[in-house]
């Protein structure tokens, strides 16, 4: 059954939608990555990279795995039961699908930039992978792991990693959080600059692209040319994680589209509005076209998660507010260990059609599904979530940032969580998230127009 949803605001919140069509999600498969994932780094990377993690209490850690981890004040700061730092890096962290598959039938996946901030993660370094989900056994592989260096000194600043020959890229350096396969080249795009970075198949970085909006650079605060001195709506625009977070590729034209996570600031330092904007980029000419739209967030949306098209025009894009848990255990007091205080409310998977854009600039939503409400009668879920509320036959996605979203054929699409390791819960109470993969039947949803 489709339900219809209204705006509760059409002032503000759908300047784009006035109804919207919530259509039916059926579990199909459940692949699990254990949340503790950890690879060694490359044989010629810095012996500073061997342990990761390190400087994530505001100090410098030096002994590995001493340092307990938890949820953080949004979340109630209970413990998820890993500390830091890890010996390896953590492959945790995967931020975004690209469209078109490689050759060997994998899915490349993105690891965003290790810890969460740029002050963080110098340790932390940058890597794409070639991933696979066995739904048949409930195993998500890794098949390939892919280090992004710049030994040709692309990157238009100092790097974590300069003076090193490899000059591998850290998370200090970059915040990647989508990825495309373009003419054979990678192409992601970063929340810290934001820049559009482009790389070889191997992790060679080619070029690397400021984001321009007609003749002015658009910086966010992570911006390695900001500083304490630098006026917010003035020099900088793009709030800190609010860069590129999903970046679609468009079948037939070639373009790039990177969305912003977050609203831009005005001139007065404020969200210019309740809106994400997604600008052109040409990947043949490496020029930023001009073209753009909007995309509405609903009412108690915060930010976008991935973005991805199916066809010429109607594309894929995950909505979510910042809460993780389920909502039966919302805290009713002050956060406590048997509650969450902001739990999950607002996990979308949306439908667009960019075909379909009115006179102020917003994209069209077709419909949704809910995220937090998937069917599954045959019980292929592989793990269960701490609820005060029966959850038979039913799956949901509680997590903080669900990141991953494509199209897998006609009647299916894949949705997957960000862990953010060793920060993150969701399903329990008091253990970290796992990395997990979804597949999803959503037949109606994808036959909509």
């Amino acid at each position: 059954m489709r339900l219809p949803v209204l705006c509760a605001s059409l002032v503000l919140a759908c300047p784009a939608f006035a109804q919207e069509t919530i259509f039916p999600a059926t579990l199909a498969g459940h692949a699990v990555l254990p949340a503790l994932s950890l690879i060694a780094p490359p044989a010629d990377a810095p012996r500073d990279a061997w342990v990761s993690g390190k400087f994530t209490t505001g100090g410098r850690l030096t002994a590995p795995m001493t340092a307990m981890a938890d949820t953080g004040g949004l979340h109630g700061k209970r413990s998820t039961g890993i500390a830091l730092p890890f010996i390896g890096q953590p492959l945790q962290g995967l931020s975004g699908y690209a469209m078109d598959r490689a050759e060997d039938g994998s899915v490349y996946a993105l690891t965003d930039n290790g810890f969460g901030t740029k002050a963080n993660s110098p340790d932390a370094l940058l890597f794409f992978h070639k991933i696979a989900a066995d739904f048949d056994t409930g195993k998500l592989a890794v098949n390939q792991t892919i280090f992004l260096r710049d030994p040709d000194v692309k990157v238009p600043f100092r790097i974590a990693y300069e003076g090193t020959e490899a000059r591998y890229l850290t998370g200090g350096d970059f915040d990647p959080e989508s990825i495309q396969l373009v003419n054979g080249e990678i192409w992601i795009g970063e929340e810290f600059g934001p820049y559009l970075i482009r790389a070889t198949l191997d992790g060679v970085v080619v070029a690397v692209y400021p984001t321009m909006k007609a003749d002015a650079v658009l910086k966010s605060v992570d911006h390695p040319t900001i500083s304490g001195l630098s006026v917010t709506g003035k020099d900088w625009t793009v709030q800190r994680s609010g860069g590129y977070e999903g970046m679609a590729l468009q079948p037939g034209t070639g373009m790039l589209w990177p969305m912003f996570e977050k609203p831009l600031l005005g001139v007065d330092g404020k969200p210019e509005g309740s809106f994400l904007r997604a600008m052109a980029f040409d990947p043949a000419t490496g020029t930023w076209t001009g073209a753009e739209f909007k995309f509405q967030l609903a009412e108690g949306a915060t930010a976008i998660g991935d973005f991805n098209f199916i066809d010429a025009t109607r594309a894929l894009i995950i909505e979510r507010d910042n809460g993780e848990g389920d909502p039966s255990l919302k805290c009713a007091g002050d956060p406590a260990a048997d509650c969450f205080p902001l739990p999950a409310m607002v996990k979308r998977v949306v439908l667009i059609d960019t075909a379909t854009i009115d006179a102020d600039g917003f994209v069209r939503r077709i419909g949704h599904i809910d995220l937090m409400d998937i069917a599954d009668p045959e019980g292929k879920a592989r793990l269960s979530t701490v609820a005060n509320r029966d959850l038979t036959g039913k799956l949901t996605f509680p997590f903080f940032t669900i990141e991953d979203v494509m199209r897998v054929d006609e009647t299916h699409i894949m949705v997957g969580n960000d862990n953010n390791l060793p920060y993150s819960s969701g399903r329990a109470l008091d253990k970290a998230a796992d990395n997990e993969v979804i597949l999803l039947d959503v037949t109606e949803f994808l036959n909509a127009n």
